[in-house]
C-alpha cells in the first residue's frame, strides 16, 4: 500500500502519483532495489484519488481512465462533496455509487473494505 507520495511510470511513460495505491507483492518482488528507490516501473493494482473541492472532475476522470488503459485493475475516485465514489474497471463502464458506507475492493483486493464514514465526516 502506498500513499501520495508514491509514483510510478506507467506504460504510456506518464509519471503519475495516486492519494493512495496498492501493487501485489509478488509483481514487487520483481524490481531492482535501485528501480525501489524512485519512481516504481509498475502499474498499480489499485489507485485511489480523492477530489478537493478545488479539483476538476473531468480531469480526474480522465486520468483514471489513463490509469485503467495503462493496467490498473480497480480504481476508485473518491467524491466527497458529494458522498459518492465512481469505480474504474478493464473492460467496464465507469460505475457511480452514491451515499454507500463502505466499498469493496473484491475481486482485485479479496476481503479488502473501505470505510467512507470518516470522508464523509471528516473529524469524527
Amino acid at each position: 500500500m502506498f500513499d501520495s507520495s508514491a509514483g510510478f511510470i506507467l506504460p504510456n511513460k506518464a509519471v503519475r502519483a495516486p492519494d493512495a495505491s496498492w501493487v501485489r507483492r509478488n509483481r514487487l518482488a520483481g524490481l531492482t532495489s535501485i528501480q525501489k528507490e524512485r519512481f516504481l516501473p509498475v502499474t498499480p493494482d489499485l489507485v485511489v484519488e480523492i477530489a478537493s473541492p478545488s479539483d476538476r472532475q473531468s480531469e480526474l476522470q480522465a486520468k483514471m481512465e489513463e490509469y485503467i488503459a495503462n493496467g490498473v485493475q480497480l480504481g476508485w475516485l473518491i467524491l466527497p462533496e458529494e458522498r459518492s465514489v465512481i469505480i474504474y474497471r478493464p473492460g467496464q463502464e465507469a460505475e457511480l455509487l452514491s451515499n454507500i458506507d463502505s466499498i469493496s475492493g473484491d475481486p482485485t483486493l479479496r476481503g479488502f473494505t473501505l470505510d467512507l464514514r470518516p470522508v464523509w465526516k471528516p473529524g469524527l
